[in-house]
């Protein structure tokens, strides 16, 4: 059993609508997420390509990087949001650091899965560079 990770960057901003305190404010980071993958390596010793997981990771990023996300619920944001022509990801959930970290690995396991050496998924998702959620996923039983 051999682990790799992977190490990625964006910039997103959000806010916690049900909070009493500050992040209910429209506000943003720079995330960072760290992904990696448990199973066995392939018979030339590598477990994945690590250009295959950016396949995989980097379009969901492209996607969420200078973006709003947002619980679609928040129809006050959304209106400002639509209206503005601003990028924005609607949600089904609030997008607190543990939601979006297991958001990211539930999205990322299917494709994950396919490697059928891989057998976990962990995503660490860091909303501050000393605060982070982290989640972790089994793709197949040992």
């Amino acid at each position: 059993m051999i682990k790799i990770g992977k190490e990625y960057h964006w910039e997103m901003s959000h806010r916690l609508q049900f909070y009493n305190g500050l992040c209910k404010n429209i506000h943003g980071h720079s995330y960072k997420m760290i992904l990696e993958l448990e199973g066995e390596p392939d018979e030339n010793g590598m477990l994945l390509d690590f250009y295959k997981i950016d396949e995989i990771v980097k379009p969901l990023l492209n996607e969420y990087d200078h973006a709003f996300v947002m619980n679609k619920n928040d129809r006050e944001v959304l209106e400002f949001l639509k209206n503005n022509n601003f990028r924005y990801v609607e949600l089904d959930f609030n997008t607190t650091c543990e939601n979006i970290a297991q958001h990211f690995a539930q999205i990322f396991k299917e494709p994950f899965s396919k490697f059928v050496n891989l057998h976990s998924l962990s995503i660490r998702i860091y909303e501050t560079a000393d605060a982070y959620a982290e989640t972790k996923i089994q793709l197949r039983l040992y």
